[in-house]
This record gives structure tokens, sequence and C-alpha cells, in this order.
């Protein structure tokens, strides 16, 4: 059953297909016919029957409108999609003046790359924490039938289809990993804004859209969570900047102890290198200048 649908969704998918349309500067000689027709019986109007007369004004005015009236004009990116009587007969991609029958409805369709740049909007992301989110699309049209026959405003498709992308991506990552073990929205930006173009791309191919280039513009927590995740952000920049000296002090006091027993410089048993560890370990972790102690006496008196 499942087949049958897609099979019948796809007979019912638009594609275009060039239209049988000519050059309008090879009609503008054709035009330039019936003109000449009008200006010879009108300087032969004296010797010309009344009948006559009619007949050479009315039948080279009838040609003259009916070949001005296929006239249209592309610019270049430009395209337009030609309908008979509501029946697709093809769309034309040539820049300039162009000529068809003028029966023929004319639909103009920018294929112009088109930038866009989404409200922001709030998304919860992967573990549940409220975000905002906007994001800069680059997008245009491939297929004209499809973006007029296939949906029934391709602009505002393409505005919800944004949205619905965005929120996808938003919540199938966290916004932040403190540990840098995961894929996350803040520190993966290409990774995240390729998947975001690969939604785009598969949400809007049924309009005959695609999608050039895309990115977030704006990514941040939102204001009812931002105060304590800033909070929790310098805490964890502090643990981490103790960690780090904390090994270098260790290292530093390894290195001290190594050289004393290696240069004889001091016998110390464990009670005095207890002691001198914990003076090295306050000097080099401490946040503020040293105070140095004279000891008139001995470490145990």
């Amino acid at each position: 059953m499942t087949d049958i649908r897609s099979a019948s969704s796809a007979l019912r998918q638009s594609s275009e297909r060039a239209a049988h349309t000519m050059s309008g500067y090879g009609m503008l000689v054709v035009l330039l016919l019936p003109i000449a027709a009008v200006v010879g019986a009108v300087s032969q109007i004296d010797r010309i029957a009344d009948a006559w007369v009619v007949l050479t004004l009315v039948l080279p005015c009838t040609l003259f409108l009916f070949v001005i009236a296929g006239f249209y004009l592309l610019q270049p990116n430009q395209a337009a999609v030609v309908l008979l009587f509501g029946d697709y007969r093809g769309t034309d991609r040539t820049s300039g003046l162009r000529w068809t029958w003028p029966w023929m409805l004319k639909k103009k369709v920018s294929v112009r790359s088109n930038n866009i740049i989404s409200d922001r909007i709030k998304v919860n992301d992967l573990r549940g924490n409220p975000i905002e989110m906007a994001a800069q699309v680059v997008w245009r049209v491939t297929d004209t039938a499809q973006a007029l026959f296939d949906v029934d405003d391709y602009k505002a498709f393409v505005m919800v289809q944004i949205e619905a992308a965005v929120r996808t991506i938003g919540s199938r990552y966290p916004y932040d990993d403190f540990e840098h073990q995961e894929i996350t929205l803040r520190g993966n930006h290409d990774q995240v804004g390729g998947e975001l173009r690969t939604e785009l791309i598969a949400r809007l191919t049924v309009a005959g859209i695609t999608v050039d280039e895309c990115g977030f513009t704006h990514l941040a927590y939102a204001q009812e969570i931002a105060g304590a995740m800033l909070r929790r952000q310098q805490a964890q920049a502090v643990v981490a900047a103790r960690t780090t000296l904390v090994e270098g002090a260790v290292g530093m006091v390894e290195m001290a102890l190594a050289l004393l027993s290696e240069k004889n410089v001091v016998e110390l048993d464990d009670e005095r290198r207890a002691a001198m560890v914990s003076n090295l370990m306050v000097v080099l972790c401490g946040e503020r200048d040293t105070q140095p102690v004279v000891n008139a006496g001995s470490l145990y008196q």
C-alpha cells in the first residue's frame, strides 16, 4: 500500500520542460508588414474603393494587434511558465525579447538566489534546555513547474520549512558539552550547518527548490536560563583553570624535592618533606602574593 501511494504521488508531481517559443526580434520584422500595409493604404485612399479601404485597414490592424500581444520580455535568471487554458505547456528560460501565441498565459518566476534570515525561535535542545536559534538560508528555484503547481505559495513554503528544519536540528544535539565528548550546536557549527542544509534540501525538493548555503546567525540559551548557564560555564572554567594550576604545581614540587635530594642540599625527613610540600603548594596555588615568615627557631619548636 505504501509503494502504491508513493507511486501515485510521484505521478502527480510536476516536472519542468522547455516551452515552444520564438525570439521576439524576428517577430519585429513581421510587425513591420501590417504597418507598411496601413501606410500604403492611407497613401492610396483616394484611388481605392470604400470596401477595399476598410479591408486594407482592418486586416493589417488586426494582424498588428495579434503580433504585438504575443511579445514578452525576460531578464537574466528569469523564467516564464507558459500555460494554455490552465494546461502547463513548458518553461522559457531564454532571456531577451520573446514571442509566443497571444492566447498563451505567461507567468514569470525568478530563478535568482534569494537570501532569508529567519526569525528567532525557541527550541529545546537534546537535553531539554530552551535555546534561541535563527538561520540564514540562500535558496533558489530549480524547477519552475514544481514551484508553481506542486505547492500553493512556494515563498511561504520556504519560510515554514526553514523553521521546521531549524527545530529538527536544534532538538537533535545539545547546545554545549562541557566534557567535549559530544557533537554540540555551539562547538560543531560547520557540521551542524551542513546537516541543516541537507535537511532543508530534502524538505524543499517537493517545491523544486534547492539550498546553496545556510548557517546559524543566532544561537544562545533562552533568557530564563541564560544566567544559570553562564554561572555554570564560569564554574567550569574556574575548575579547569584550578586543575591545570594544581597539575603544574605538583610537577614543580616534585622537581624541587628531586633536585634537593640529588644535590644533597638538605636532608629532609617525612615530616619536614610534608611541611615543604605544603608550603610550596600554598605559594604556587595561591591567588595573592605570598608573605615570607622568618622562623627564628626550628620546625619542632
